[in-house]
């Protein structure tokens, strides 16, 4: 349910992902390619977004259950930020990888995919795939932090009001609302992320350092630097919390 859901959002927001991670780029939109080659990196998008959204969902499901007093409901929001922090730090180690790659053919729409695979593996080896997985994780760990437990409760609030268990349709909604909230409070870690995969080997931004990126675009760029991106990324994972969430539950209520 969690892979189905995972390839379905990508997929169909992608020219939108596109579009925030050339708002964010150190050469600026137009550099970067402004509006065209909207779908590059699309392979490496395709092939990763099955298997790191499942590894997510696994953790999310397993440590939920697992957690004690996940049914008391001052705990519940606690479990859902312990659940949903594992399962982040579980799905970036497939994210990552297929991210750094993405991005940079995000920003170099006359290069395949392919050709950035192996010039990374070539020029920075295995670790290079795995440039920001720190920054990554710093900005998942946050942004779950907001969202799944916002999406939990908006569910039981909603349960409660119409005395039965919401529909999928209406998970999907609580799933846009909490996704749309977290993206924009942790869009500046989202700009110092790509920055970090975008960094030139040797550059004091491809050292991973999340801290010095902020103070870099802050002193370079101020706040609307650290918020480069923030509409696009706002109305992408808006409509992708109501995808994802809402083909996840679908799915989930289908298969069981």
């Amino acid at each position: 349910a969690g892979g189905l859901a995972g390839v379905c959002v990508d997929l169909i927001l992608f020219p939108l992902d596109t579009v925030k991670t050339r708002l964010q780029s150190p050469q600026g939109f137009r550099k970067a390619g402004g509006f065209r080659g909207i779908y590059a990196g699309v392979p490496s998008t395709a092939i990763g977004s099955f298997p790191n959204a499942a590894a997510f969902f696994i953790t999310y499901e397993n440590v939920k259950s697992m957690l004690p007093y996940g049914s008391s409901s001052y705990l519940s929001p606690a479990t859902h930020m312990v659940a949903a922090s594992l399962g982040e730090v579980v799905a970036c180690l497939i994210r990552v990888p297929s991210e750094v790659v993405k991005q940079r053919a995000q920003v170099s729409p006359s290069s395949s995919t392919l050709r950035i695979l192996s010039h990374t593996l070539y020029h920075e080896g295995i670790q290079g795939l795995y440039r920001g997985y720190k920054s990554t994780v710093l900005r998942e760990i946050p942004f779950s932090l907001v969202q799944f437990p916002l999406w939990e409760s908006l569910k039981d609030l909603w349960s409660w009001k119409q005395g039965h268990v919401v529909d999928s349709w209406q998970s999907a909604v609580c799933g846009a609302f909490a996704g749309g909230f977290a993206a924009a409070v942790t869009t500046p870690l989202d700009v110092a992320k790509t920055r970090i995969m975008l960094a030139k080997a040797g550059s004091s931004n491809a050292s991973g350092n999340v801290l010095a990126a902020l103070g870099g675009i802050w002193r370079t760029q101020g706040l609307s630097g650290l918020f480069a991106g923030v509409v696009p990324r706002m109305a992408a994972i808006s409509l992708g919390g109501f995808i994802f969430l809402g083909t996840y539950e679908k799915t989930r209520q289908l298969l069981l």
